[in-house]
């Protein structure tokens, strides 16, 4: 089984995001998947130009000439799509978007109703039957997530593939200073190592799963004190 993972950090395998993620591939390995991971801050992606020549002139084809060249036939044989973003503006980063609106040649020009609801048709060129979602974000409450669970959801829809689950990590930016501070999070890294094996094992990451790799590092009041601390001594420091 094939594994493609598109992690659109900026701070890439230091982030708070590929601290959940690097466990949950590793499970994925163990189960015997092919995992390749793609950096998507390395690559040279442009945005779409809504030219409409991947449906209309050259069927299938972007005329643009990026390192999508690299992405279309790894996509093509992939099984699993991970999609890993840190939450920026209630959403994934704009690197990812860019990348996922250039999956246009993916799709024939024409619509048809599926489930009742207007969609284009595949090419029947990509593999992909599932797709995970891993994400952190600095606010503390889980909610902030909704909006980008809803778009990968969506995205799910559009590509005929089933979403698999998401590791989602609030007050992510917690982490790094609690385990300095001799914090345990095993139970977080565990989980999402466990729901790794899970994706290719099932298809689906647990709820309970889920709520472990979630769960509260340290209540709200306390989090807000010690984020505002954090942030007027980088000032003050820089003054």
């Amino acid at each position: 089984m094939k594994v493609i993972v598109l992690n659109s950090s900026p701070a890439m395998h230091e982030g708070n995001t590929a601290l959940i993620l690097e466990p949950f591939l590793q499970g994925m390995r163990e189960s015997g998947a092919e995992v390749e991971l793609f950096y998507v801050r390395k690559l040279k992606i442009n945005p779409c130009l809504g030219c409409l020549n991947c449906w209309l002139s050259k069927p299938g084809q972007c005329c643009q000439r990026d390192d999508m060249d690299i992405l279309y036939p790894k996509l093509a044989s992939a099984q699993i799509l991970v999609l890993a973003t840190p939450l920026y503006v209630d959403g994934m980063t704009g690197t990812m978007k860019i990348l996922l609106d250039r999956l246009v040649p993916g799709a024939e020009p024409f619509i048809e109703l599926r489930d009742g609801h207007c969609r284009h048709p595949s090419r029947g060129g990509s593999a992909v039957a599932r797709v995970a979602l891993v994400s952190n974000c600095g606010f503390w409450e889980m909610d902030n997530f909704d909006s980008l669970v809803a778009h990968v959801k969506a995205i799910c829809k559009n590509l005929g593939a089933d979403f698999a689950g998401a590791l989602l990590r609030p007050h992510g930016g917690a982490m790094k200073p609690l385990q300095e501070h001799g914090v345990a999070l095993d139970d977080i890294f565990s989980a999402a190592h466990e729901a790794g094996k899970q994706v290719v094992r099932t298809g689906s990451i647990t709820p309970d799963t889920m709520r472990i790799v979630s769960r509260e590092l340290m209540p709200l009041k306390k989090y807000l004190e010690l984020a505002n601390q954090f942030f007027h001594e980088q000032l003050d420091s820089r003054s």
